[in-house]
């Protein structure tokens, strides 16, 4: 046991649930967890939401956040039961021998200190080097993280640098103190999948350089396979299965576990266009107010009823911005948009109420996209009352056919969103997009947020409804397994720009353009050694060149 650097036994944490109308009640968590991991080894914790792999991240430090409680168990650390250690040395374990890498870098970085006063903070506060000495250790990190500049880059701020490289900056703020052990959660979810790679091998070669350990959370098996040398799978706080790298994922021994190897499985056939086109855009050119440069350049894309055409490409690729000059947010400088037949006003406040019912919109986040004070039947009922003038009766019996829709069936109705799941919440914003009996719906990064389980579920009810109500979707994504599982045709946007376009059997076969092809090779297989693979062809193609 003298290698164990991390030895969690028995965990149980509890958190009390204040659900709204109702008296609050106790709820478990975690329950009986136990776990060890080596010094200079990587664990992987993987699961859906809600499963507990970030609860027991922050465990590893001994914190329970947002009224979270460890109410049993042991968590040693370096041969130290830190739940028996007092406030003030607790302060001195945490951002010295165990430290955080949080799931958005933009949320945890301070937008008014420059990036080198935060990456050297925690050395400083545990008198670990001189300020000298801290800065050189964080700009040697900087390098090793390959981000621009290394001697520079901590001058700038936050806001100044992009997603990838505050993730990696965070990464190095996490290792300047040259901690034991470091708890990376979900440090790549939010990124698009070519920066995903970039940071994912900084983030390994920085683990196996400085030899610290790690438990790296992600609800994505494929991320995972490529860091880690163990995996822990949990369900509903408890440990499903454990096992080295190469069983779980090519020898899985428990039923939830191969259901999270073989997610996305879904094989939709291509659809060939029918009749007059649902929607066309016609040499869209746009800009935001107030700057000079387009950030959309002549977008010809068009879609037929019961079809789904997804717009690819990564962060910043202007995928957003086309929806919202689709939907009259943003007025385009240039071009046309055709829809049902008739042309659609540049501006929403041009637009009638047939465009705006016959056009909706399912948004990334489903939590902000719903009011938390309105029960699911005022959430799902208002479009019925607006567009519709159902009242009483008629609207209750109407929103129980669209929530039986997306199979949620009785029991729901008067449910608030803080009552649901993250694929419940989905679910009550596309019956609510359904409630107005729409020709299009635009779909944006509508998965993005849900654990792959639950991503699928979805995928599967937008496909089955799309059957039924020949409704037609603008899917926009980063992720190309939702791609090839959703669309029938596909637009590859890079830098305000569709650089390819067409049947979806066209786009994903060779050649590809230089940009299709990188962004295709990003995608993380679920294989062993895939990510030196990618990156070793990298390497050739820019010694080719």
């Amino acid at each position: 046991m003298s290698d164990t650097l991390l030895d969690i036994r028995d965990l149980r944490i509890e958190a009390t649930v204040y659900p709204p109308g109702a008296a609050p009640f106790d709820t478990t968590i975690v329950d009986d967890v136990s776990l060890s991991l080596e010094k200079g080894r990587v664990m992987g914790l993987i699961g859906e939401s809600g499963a507990g792999k970030s609860t027991i991240g922050l465990a590893a430090m001994a914190y329970g956040r947002g009224g979270i409680r460890i109410t049993g168990g042991e968590i040693w650390l370096g041969g130290r039961d830190l739940r028996k250690l007092g406030p003030r040395r607790l302060r001195g374990v945490r951002g010295r021998e165990v430290t955080y890498v949080a799931q958005s870098a933009a949320a945890a970085f301070n937008p008014a200190r420059r990036i080198m006063d935060q990456v050297i903070e925690a050395t400083l506060h545990h008198g670990l080097a001189s300020r000298r000495e801290a800065e050189a250790r964080a700009v040697d990190l900087f390098a090793k993280l390959d981000l621009p500049e290394p001697e520079t880059f901590g001058r700038r701020y936050p806001h100044q640098v992009s997603g990838g490289q505050l993730q990696r900056a965070m990464t190095a703020l996490a290792l300047c103190p040259r901690p034991e052990l470091v708890v990376f959660d979900e440090p790549t979810t939010a990124l698009d999948v070519t920066t995903q790679i970039d940071v994912l091998a900084a983030i390994k070669d920085a683990i196996r350089d400085t030899g610290v350990a790690a438990l790296y959370i992600t609800h994505d098996l494929a991320v995972i396979a490529q860091v880690s040398d163990e995996i822990v799978v949990l369900k509903d706080g408890r440990v499903v299965e454990r096992g080295e790298t190469h069983q779980i994922i090519e020898a899985p021994r428990e039923d939830y576990t191969r259901a999270l190897v073989s997610v996305r499985s879904i094989e939709h056939k291509e659809k060939p266009p029918a009749g007059e086109p649902v929607l066309r855009v016609d040499d869209i050119t746009a800009r935001y107010p107030g700057t000079r440069f387009d950030v959309l350049k002549g977008i010809d894309v068009e879609l037929h009823a019961g079809q789904t055409l997804a717009v690819v490409g990564e962060s910043g690729s202007g995928k957003s911005t086309l929806a919202r000059v689709i939907t009259g947010l943003l007025p385009p400088r240039a071009g046309g948009i055709d829809f049902a037949g008739r042309t659609l006003a540049p501006a929403l406040r041009g637009r009638d109420k047939q465009d705006l019912r016959e056009l909706q919109m399912i948004y990334q986040m489903a939590d902000v996209a719903m009011n938390p004070r309105h029960t699911v039947g005022t959430i799902i009922g208002r479009p019925l009352q607006f567009y519709f003038g159902l009242r009483g009766r008629r609207k209750a019996e109407r929103v129980q056919e669209l929530l039986d829709a997306i199979e949620l069936g009785e029991g729901f109705v008067d449910r608030y969103p803080a009552e649901l799941s993250g694929g419940q919440k989905q679910r009550v914003c596309i019956a609510r997009a359904l409630a107005a009996e729409p020709r299009l719906i635009i779909c944006d990064e509508v998965t993005s947020a849900l654990d792959p389980l639950v991503a699928d579920g979805i995928l599967r009810l937008l496909l089955n409804l799309q059957k039924r109500e020949n409704v037609a979707y603008l899917f926009i994504t980063h992720d190309i397994a939702t791609v090839r599982a959703i669309a029938d045709s596909i637009a590859v946007m890079y830098q305000g720009e569709v650089v390819r376009y067409g049947p979806k059997s066209e786009v994903l076969s060779p050649p590809f353009d230089a940009y299709t092809d990188l962004l295709l090779a990003s995608v993380p297989e679920m294989k062993l050694g895939w990510l030196e693979d990618v990156l070793a062809r990298r390497r050739m193609e820019s010694a080719g060149h």
